[in-house]
């Protein structure tokens, strides 16, 4: 909800004609003076994004000085700015994303301010002006990822609102600091969970977030009596996640690695087999397609609104598709089938492609891996006996360091 204190256009020509009259009629007043006291002009705005990264921009006259605060209970981000006329249509900054309320306007005669209220604890990792490429004015950037309340709870301590220096006017503020042991760092991520079963077993009824999580578990575990590679869950018990909340945890802890634990079902009761899933705008066959269709709804399944994001998007989050980390990802995907050949049984042409919301990061090799199919008997046998589970671990631990020692090698 939009509130109603917000100015218009209206108001910032009104200020520039009176300006303009007191500059007519007192020939010793400076225009440097005049133009002190104009406000700024907010044109322009948008918003898009999800849970997990919301992005706004605001299109001003001129570049606007601006300053960043955190305040807790409930948990909201303030941007400080001069005083400014808003001039977009109210439904231009709706609340969406990791924002429920958005309140702007002005504060006194010297300032105006922006209040974003989170549905969760937030931070800014990008609050930066640059110009407008086709040289109108400028914009004020913001990207908001979502955090942790510990993480919220010392942004808000490490700020004073009466000392300048602590206050995030910087171009671009820094994500959190890598590890400085240099482990190589996987996210495990076990499919569904929570109100969103996944698929269901023919014979035990067994649910696939359960399959899922004990699997992840299992693998996570295994990774981690590796020297050099530490593992962790995306999800640790029955609870739900979004696509992009799954996607922003891998980023967030540095992982080199994500993936994702699947055991769908199928049509046909006789396909078996385990099946790994790299991310592509054009599904291999209509197999993968219909398996990335039915993944991508997790979110609604729980209530999640999926919004349809305009073209640019993939530029605003981050480049969902960049090439460099496809092709890690293809990369990952065969070291995996071949540590399988002869261990483990794969459906025909075993790796496959589509379009998977949960492979998006930009920047973190990403595989969906289908363990096996809870419609065949075979499979269902399989996904829940505890010493298979092991071997499956194994091989991926294998095929998980055979990947490492080949990006070393080549400087990756």
């Amino acid at each position: 909800m939009i509130s109603g204190w917000r100015r218009t256009k209206v108001a910032g020509a009104f200020v520039a004609a009176v300006a303009a009259m007191v500059f007519a009629f007192l020939p010793d007043v400076r225009a440097d003076d005049v133009a002190k006291v104009e406000p700024l002009l907010a044109y322009g705005a948008r918003i898009i994004g999800d849970d997990a990264r919301t992005r706004i921009v605001i299109d001003f006259d001129r570049a606007p000085d601006f300053s960043i605060h955190y305040i807790a209970n409930p948990e909201r981000v303030v941007i400080d700015l001069p005083v400014t006329a808003f001039g977009f249509p109210a439904g231009d900054l709706s609340a969406r994303g990791l924002f429920k309320d958005i309140r702007y306007g002005k504060m006194d005669e010297d300032s105006a301010r922006i209040v974003l209220t989170a549905k969760k604890p937030v931070k800014m990792e990008v609050a930066k002006v640059q110009a407008d490429e086709g040289g109108k004015g400028h914009r004020l950037i913001l990207d908001a990822a979502m955090t942790d309340k510990d993480k919220f709870a010392e942004l808000v301590k490490a700020q004073s609102w009466s000392d300048p220096s602590s206050q995030q006017t910087t171009s671009a503020i820094p994500a959190p600091e890598r590890p400085a042991n240099g482990d190589f760092i996987i996210a495990v991520d076990a499919g569904h969970g929570g109100i969103d079963t996944g698929a269901i077993g023919v014979d035990t009824k067994t649910q696939e977030k359960d399959v899922t999580l004990a699997f992840a578990n299992a693998l996570a575990d295994r990774l981690n009596r590796e020297s050099g590679i530490k593992a962790f869950l995306t999800r640790k018990d029955d609870s739900f996640l979004s696509l992009s909340e799954r996607v922003e945890i891998a980023r967030q802890n540095h992982a080199g690695l994500f993936i994702s634990m699947h055991a769908d079902t199928l049509k046909q009761k006789d396909i078996r087999g385990a099946t790994v899933y790299t991310i592509s705008d054009r599904a291999s066959d209509k197999l993968a397609a219909d398996l990335a269709d039915r993944e991508n709804l997790s979110d609604q399944i729980a209530g999640k609104e999926t919004v349809a994001e305009p073209p640019e998007v993939a530029d605003i989050l981050l480049d969902l598709t960049r090439r460099e980390t496809q092709a890690f990802s293809i990369s990952l995907a065969e070291s995996v089938l071949a540590s399988f050949k002869d261990q483990v049984g794969t459906i025909n042409n075993p790796h496959r492609h589509a379009g998977f919301r949960v492979l998006q990061a930009p920047d973190v090799p990403s595989i969906l891996l289908e363990l096996g199919f809870l419609s065949n008997r075979e499979d269902e046998k399989l996904l829940l006996d505890d010493a298979w589970r092991g071997r499956m671990a194994d091989l991926l631990t294998e095929a998980v360091k055979h990947y490492r020692t080949a990006m070393v090698a080549n400087g990756g």
